[in-house]
């Protein structure tokens, strides 16, 4: 009808006209920050002096601003704190990231010329030196109350504590606290007094709904893309191949690929081997990932499900089979809505 036309015209113009008045406020604010910049490093210069003492600036969650903003703030603090007595953190999630674009000139800070990078949490694929580190941090907390971790956990609940955080010391602890108060609450039964891996798996899957929250907080408008993703996964794993781990072929070129990477970041996927060859398959690497024991254990522990145990000796052969090859979507449809 002519009437709905003129509607949607008149408001893709009244669009047009605010997303033209949010770029130039835009435009404004970027050069008054540029205009001040010589300033600015001067009141950093004197607030470090004043404090006789090497300096540090913390800009942390850099993933919750706009992805094609990113590098112009690294970018901005980078120039801000160069060659001054401050040193710049950037905390923030690698596969939700950029902060280096190449171009004439360049923008942001370029790893191994500019900054450094910090990984601060061992992964599964590290697995002894995951548990020999949570474990110190463990031991270090237990020791103000004159514990040692194997006073109250049995050796079993340890490596189920080290799976479920995926090798994250702040999961590690977080489940370490929920399981003991699951062993407190079941008290004194067939299993001994000693917190057990039965316990592990009760609070892993209590914690699964935090996690949810953290990936609804973290993934912002690639929330229903991502969780399109690991719905896949998760089904692959627990319905279709029953397993809890899946191998990727790697550094593939699809959009599903990229969202594994994501899920990893985001703690519900963990990598337990970077290079994986399988039968049948001559000539191509494949990575391997653990799906988060909080989707399969619980009060509701799944039964059927084969557990490869990737980090003991003469594993490989578990992981090298060709059914647990899953496919990640080629790419992401999107509606009038947003993504589907």
């Amino acid at each position: 009808m002519p009437g709905g036309v003129g509607l949607n015209a008149g408001g893709s113009a009244q669009a047009g006209k605010t997303e033209e008045i949010l770029e130039r406020l835009r435009r404004s604010k970027a050069n008054y920050l540029h205009r001040r910049i010589l300033e600015y490093q001067r009141l950093v210069k004197r607030v470090v002096d004043l404090a006789a003492a090497d300096g540090l600036l913390i800009l942390d969650d850099l993933y919750y601003i706009r992805r094609s903003d990113q590098p112009l703030v690294v970018d901005y603090f980078h120039r801000l704190t160069k060659n001054q007595r401050l040193w710049l953190k950037v905390g923030t999630i690698r596969h939700r990231s950029t902060w280096y674009l190449r171009g004439d000139p360049a923008v942001g800070a370029k790893l191994g010329d500019d900054a450094d990078e910090i990984n601060l949490d061992i992964t599964l694929e590290k697995y002894r030196t995951a548990k020999q580190f949570l474990t110190k941090v463990l031991t270090e907390i237990s020791e103000e109350h004159n514990l040692r971790p194997l006073d109250f956990l049995t050796d079993g609940a340890v490596d189920r504590l080290v799976l479920a955080s995926g090798g994250v010391a702040r999961d590690f602890l977080s489940i370490t606290n929920k399981t003991i108060s699951v062993a407190r609450e079941r008290g004194t039964t067939y299993r001994g007094t000693k917190v057990n891996t039965e316990d592990v798996n009760v609070a892993s899957g209590e914690h699964e709904g935090t996690k949810r929250e953290e990936l609804t907080s973290d993934a912002g408008n690639d929330q229903a893309a991502l969780l399109n993703e690991f719905d896949r996964v998760r089904e692959f794993c627990l319905e279709e191949k029953k397993a809890n781990c899946f191998l990727v072929e790697k550094d593939l070129p699809k959009e599903g690929y990229k969202q594994i990477q994501e899920l990893v970041d985001l703690r519900l996927l963990h990598l337990v081997k970077s290079r994986v060859t399988v039968r049948d398959r001559p000539g191509k690497i494949y990575e391997a990932y653990l799906l988060d024991l909080s989707q399969y254990s619980g009060e509701r522990k799944r039964r059927d499900l084969t557990m490869i145990g990737f980090w003991k000796t003469g594993s490989e052969d578990e992981l090298r089979r060709q059914a647990l090859i899953y496919e990640p979507s080629a790419s992401v449809s999107t509606t009038a809505g947003g993504v589907a």
